[in-house]
């Protein structure tokens, strides 16, 4: 293989990126409002699960949850990269096993 072939291979394999993220480049960040703090989530409790609701673009009106790093309270806006995936329901009580 020469260089050039190389080059090309690698030159494409750049650009082709991972599944979903095309939409994220070619759109940009949507903001939603954060209507209700649900709870803390993540292995240390870094995450904070919030109920907010999309302000622009395609889904707006719609309301999801999303897991937010950093302090956040109620009526804060946040600039979302995608709309379409959700955060998962919080476990109230977890008793042996995963999400037993």
């Amino acid at each position: 293989m020469s260089k050039t072939k190389r080059i090309q291979k690698k030159e494409e394999k750049q650009q082709s990126a991972s599944k979903g993220s095309e939409k994220i480049i070619e759109e940009e960040a949507v903001p939603a409002v954060v209507k209700a703090i649900i709870g803390r989530t993540g292995v240390r409790g870094e995450l904070t699960q919030v109920q907010c609701r999309i302000l622009r673009g395609r889904n707006m009106g719609k309301q999801i949850r999303r897991n937010v790093r950093g302090p956040v309270k109620p009526r804060d806006i946040l600039m979302l990269r995608e709309t379409e995936i959700e955060a998962r329901k919080l476990m109230k009580k977890i008793s042996k096993g995963a999400f037993s």
